[in-house]
């Protein structure tokens, strides 16, 4: 589902944010990247959206080689990707309802799919009773789940988490972790990029660790290893 080969990502400054990276991520896979500030991870997170270009190396994302797309293409790869931010990224003046259906406008989903999509989708994170309300009426863990379903009410391939438990107490952040846990039973692969060592030893998922913009461990399963 996903392939780095042989990554580099240098600025102009001349650090390279990602050094000689290689990195397999298969369909269905639940996927954390972790590391301290400055390993990589948040560049990788741009990469893998195509917000920027890696200085050396391939990506492939679904089949799609990321150096051969061409500008117009971007939004439909796009689409194969929910993303959930730290911060939310919430429309203060939208309802929820309207905040999860505007992923599917932007899309020109027909008004008849929207109306069946979105209820079944706010069910599923649990705020099917808050479609009405606005972002301030809600709590960081429900401002978050909103996030969660207007990532995967177009039902993506692929979900990229950046951060998304680094607003949240211990109890909203489990309850955000086992929602992707259950989004990618179904077969959607999950990619957590976190420094959240207690949800990631708790999960006991694949682990991935960046340290200086190299990947240093690779797990198949277990907990956040010390970059030292």
């Amino acid at each position: 589902m996903v392939q780095l080969e042989h990554v580099t990502m240098q600025y102009p400054t001349g650090k390279k944010a990602l050094d000689n990276v290689s990195l397999h991520i298969n369909k269905g896979d639940f996927v954390f990247i972790v590391g301290s500030s400055g390993s990589g991870k948040t560049t990788l997170i741009k990469l893998l959206l195509k917000e920027i270009n890696p200085t050396d190396g391939e990506i492939v994302v679904d089949g799609q080689q990321y150096s051969k797309l061409k500008r117009k293409e971007i939004p439909m790869l796009r689409r194969k990707i929910g993303v959930v931010f730290q911060n939310f990224r919430l429309l203060k003046d939208r309802t929820v309802f309207e905040n999860v259906a505007f992923a599917q406008q932007v899309i020109e989903r027909p008004m008849s799919e929207i109306r069946r999509q979105v209820p079944g989708t706010l069910t599923m994170v649990g705020l099917a009773k808050q479609y009405k309300q606005y972002p301030k009426e809600l709590s960081g863990g429900e401002q978050q789940r909103v996030a969660l379903a207007r990532a995967i009410v177009n039902q993506p391939e692929i979900i990229l988490a950046d951060e998304p438990t680094g607003n949240l107490d211990p109890t909203n952040s489990l309850e955000i972790m086992r929602l992707l846990e259950d989004i990618n039973k179904k077969g959607t692969t999950v990619v957590v990029v976190t420094h959240n060592k207690e949800i990631v030893n708790l999960m006991q998922k694949r682990v991935v660790t960046l340290k200086k913009g190299k990947i240093v461990s690779d797990e198949e399963k277990g907990g956040y290893k010390d970059e030292d």
